[in-house]
């Protein structure tokens, strides 16, 4: 015990180490590069400690221990923000982080081991501050960098970038805000380009610059909202220009023109009324138009007595509104006239059905029934005079001289049977007969002859010559 107990008083002091001599926060704040180095707890030649023991001693060692190992974790944190260029992004805040260390040392170096142990805690809690603001420091460098770039401050842009990388080389936004640099040279004169000719009026080609812009930077919002400004000003233009050209046209009866252009209209702004309004005034002022020519075509039909045709005006425009008065007049007003002009035509187309005296007996009622109306009008009155010339000619007999061999029974049909002759006259009303002929172990003949106003038929012969 005696041999333990000298082993511990003499020895073990000489082994005891005094505070670094290096300062964390030497070269320009930044902490000291190397661990501290132990020193004899009592310099050669130093008398010992008044009243020390190896208890205290050992005590002492394990204060030191703990101030170097916070040291340590303080100079680790240190060299890995330097790394990333703390320098250039939180000097003050480093600064005075080492300052704090530099206090420290001077607690370790006077064997204030608890005191030393909190400086460099209170360090280490500071630059684990400026570690943890690492996110938002790359955040902001982010937001300035996206800034630089609306603004097309290419070298500001570039450096920002760069203090990015210092920090988190392999960001995930790197790439890409890289590329927008690359595209400031290009995007600068198109933008400017595009703002002058959005002064000059020129929307369109201002509509252009923007749009290769964006395909040249799709991030960049300034190039957005000006495209998105330039295309709402071109549409707005390209709208007034349509329904100004519609309503033009619509003014000129230009229906067709104007409804083209108010759809163009109704293209550029789906929802808006005021391309459907125009579009039900275009189709109003047409059916109104279409009307007003339908009223004053038939009309003019009626006063040229094309009454079939004024028939057909008014019922397409009863077909559009089948309560129009003037259509329905219209149509009470010619309908008979296109019935009795129908029955006229068939008469005088064929007029040999005259022939007939039925058919004459009603052609005379048909001609009263003409003669009854007034005005008769220059058609109606030629039509009434050729009927009267066609009755009385249909109604005048004409002398025919028939033939036969004395041996033929002979009958013209629906006028009168004749019977056996040689030569015959008959009077017969202007037309186209037929006689029969039939004689006893002869063939019957059939003998088709047409009796000419004239007079001028030559004698008609009928016989049966053809033995049986």
């Amino acid at each position: 015990l005696l041999a333990l107990a000298m082993l511990v008083i003499f020895w073990l002091p000489g082994k005891v180490t005094t505070p670094p001599g290096g300062n964390v926060a030497a070269h320009s704040g930044a902490a000291a590069a190397s661990p501290p180095t132990d020193v004899p707890a009592n310099p050669p030649g130093a008398p010992a400690a008044s009243g020390a023991t190896p208890w205290d001693d050992a005590q002492q060692a394990r204060l030191r221990k703990e101030a170097q190992d916070v040291l340590e974790t303080l100079l680790d944190t240190q060299f890995a923000l330097q790394e990333r260029g703390v320098e250039h992004w939180a000097a003050e805040a480093f600064e005075s982080a080492g300052t704090l260390a530099a206090l420290a040392d001077g607690l370790y170096r006077s064997r204030d081991y608890p005191g030393a142990a909190a400086g460099y805690r209170e360090a280490l809690t500071a630059l684990q501050a400026i570690e943890s603001s690492i996110p938002q420091v790359i955040e902001d460098l982010l937001s300035d960098s996206r800034d630089a770039l609306e603004a097309s401050d290419a070298p500001r842009a570039a450096s920002l970038l760069e203090g990015i990388a210092r920090i988190q080389p392999e960001h995930a936004d790197l790439p890409a805000l890289r590329m927008r640099l690359e595209a400031v040279p290009a995007m600068i004169p198109l933008l400017a380009e595009a703002d002058a000719l959005e002064d000059a009026g020129d929307l369109a080609a201002a509509e252009l610059r923007l749009r290769q812009a964006g395909k040249l930077d799709p991030q960049h919002q300034g190039a957005a909202r000006a495209l998105s400004r330039v295309a709402a000003a071109l549409e707005e233009q390209r709208f007034t220009a349509a329904m100004s050209d519609g309503y033009a046209a619509l003014d000129a009866a230009r229906y067709s023109d104007a409804r083209r252009a108010f759809r163009k209209a109704a293209q550029l702004r789906p929802k808006a009324d005021e391309a459907a309004s125009a579009l039900a005034e275009v189709a109003a002022a047409e059916t109104a138009s279409e009307l007003a020519s339908l009223r004053r075509v038939g009309r003019q039909y009626e006063d040229r007595e094309r009454w079939q045709a004024a028939l057909e005006a008014y019922q397409r425009a009863l077909k559009t509104d089948n309560s129009l008065l003037f259509a329905q007049e219209g149509l009470a007003r010619v309908s008979p006239r296109v019935k009795l002009d129908t029955q006229l035509r068939a008469v005088l187309d064929q007029p040999q059905r005259l022939a007939d005296p039925a058919v004459a007996a009603d052609t005379a009622m048909l001609l009263e029934q003409a003669k009854g109306i007034s005005p008769a009008g220059p058609l109606l009155a030629e039509q009434i005079t050729t009927l009267q010339r066609l009755l009385e000619r249909a109604n005048t007999p004409v002398a025919l001289e028939l033939r036969s061999d004395g041996l033929t029974e002979v009958t013209v049909l629906k006028v009168a049977r004749l019977g056996r002759f040689q030569e015959q006259r008959v009077s017969l009303r202007p037309g186209r007969y037929t006689a029969v002929g039939s004689r006893i172990g002869f063939r019957d003949v059939r003998l088709e002859f047409e009796v000419d106003h004239s007079g001028n038929a030559g004698p008609v012969t009928i016989a049966c010559t053809e033995p049986i």
